[in-house]
């Protein structure tokens, strides 16, 4: 561990002058030699230091979210060469190279932090050994080596003699206790934290390379952190758990805030928006009608989530417009939606047709009477409307053998009545 904290040696000074700065303006108000002093200005680095990680928070963000959008490609990948493994790793990594994503961005800010935590350890190492570093003169190290947090000295560890703790002007049973205590809480955040990202952020139905890697991250960093943590000075467990209970805390703020669209934390985030737009009859805030109006845009691509979000808009009497906001509609019963296809009327097959113009009463062409034969020749479909009243059927051509082509061309079945005028 020393050699790699010499070999982060370059950040040290920058990392020493941050900590003395903060140290200047804790102790002016608990003073100067206190564990609360030298503890805040540690705090005080990893908040600053996290500060300008934001971006790659953010870029953290939209690599997670690139990875959702693939997760249906790597799943069609994955059952198509599911025999192949060798060829299933090809075809992942030739669509993150088309996409552009790294599936290794969930580990940026720790890369990024891992400069400044080598650095801090490289200066508590010193400050517990009586060397100098940094800007640290000696009568500030004379001052950091008397700070203690909770009893336990800045620069003592978990491992450290009894007689070297005593040096420090503390015990080894309190020196013990404090890291453990520590140690447990810094493992405790990091197994949290990525918990809650498998459990809330993401759909753990797809099985991919990429929710693999997530779900044994999260059980071997808290591992790591164990073993190794019996190394750290106390002043470093500060550090790390301070950064991981920002971390905690982002985390959970992305995930109420914008969580990864068909996720369970989506779905928690739009019951929470159904509810405000149902009590206020309106979306309220701009931000909210942003993420209405996405909604609205994807039309029929919309997710689960979504969908159920916008039917439940409509049972309740309103309905999304593009721009995000809302309109008061009819109320539609369980089931239904706005977005329902009018229903047609089935054509019935030929058969039932022809079937069904069978069942009509044919008139009778002997022994009827006027009046019965005048009720039942509108029925007819071969009747002309605008035929007149007087109009006579023309008798067949006879030519030649006229008589049998005539009787052979009649329609067959229901012949036309005749009119009742005709005697």
């Amino acid at each position: 561990m020393d050699t790699i904290a010499s070999f982060f040696s370059f950040i040290t000074t920058p990392v020493s002058w941050v900590i003395v700065q903060f140290h200047s303006v804790y102790g002016a108000i608990f003073g100067p030699d206190t564990g609360w002093a030298w503890g805040l200005s540690i705090v005080s680095l990893v908040v600053l230091i996290r500060i300008c990680l934001i971006p790659l928070f953010v870029k953290q963000i939209k690599s997670t979210r690139n990875m959702q959008v693939l997760q249906p490609k790597m799943k069609a990948i994955q059952e198509r060469y599911k025999n192949d493994k060798q060829r299933q790793s090809e075809e992942m990594m030739k669509l993150y190279k088309e996409t552009g994503t790294n599936p290794l961005s969930s580990c940026l800010p720790i890369l990024a932090q891992s400069p400044f935590f080598f650095a801090l350890y490289h200066v508590l190492s010193s400050i517990a050994s009586g060397k100098t570093v940094g800007v640290i003169n000696q009568s500030l190290l004379d001052s950091a080596r008397q700070a203690h947090i909770f009893g336990a000295p800045l620069a003592a560890k978990f491992t450290d003699s009894a007689d070297k703790v005593g040096s420090l002007d503390a015990t080894l049973t309190s020196v013990r206790i404090v890291t453990a205590i520590m140690i447990v809480m810094m493992s405790a955040s990091q197994f949290y934290t990525q918990r809650q990202l498998m459990t809330k952020n993401v759909d753990l139905t797809v099985k991919t390379p990429y929710m693999q890697q997530q779900k044994m991250l999260m059980y071997i960093f808290p591992v790591i952190f164990m073993v190794m943590g019996i190394n750290f000075p106390v002043g470093v467990l500060v550090y790390w758990l301070t950064t991981n209970v920002w971390t905690m805390g982002q985390q959970m703020y992305v995930i109420n805030q914008n969580p990864t669209p068909g996720s369970k934390a989506q779905d928690q985030y739009l019951q929470r928006l159904l509810k405000g737009i149902t009590t206020h009859n309106e979306v309220r805030s701009k931000r909210r009608r942003t993420i209405v109006s996405a909604i609205v845009a994807k039309g029929p691509d919309r997710n689960d989530n979504e969908r159920k979000f916008i039917n439940s808009l409509s049972k309740s009497g309103l309905v999304a417009q593009a721009d995000g906001t809302v309109i008061k509609g009819e109320a539609l019963p369980e089931g239904e939606s706005h977005a329902a296809k009018r229903q047609q009327p089935k054509r019935q097959p030929k058969s039932k047709r022809q079937a069904g113009g069978a069942h009509q009463p044919a008139a009778k062409t002997s022994g009827a009477k006027p009046s019965d034969a005048a009720d039942d020749s509108p029925k007819t479909s071969l009747q002309k409307k605008d035929e007149p009243q007087d109009a006579q059927p023309k008798p067949p051509r006879k030519t030649g053998n006229g008589a049998a082509r005539a009787k052979s061309g009649q329609r067959k079945g229901q012949q036309r009545p005749k009119h009742p005028t005709k005697k």
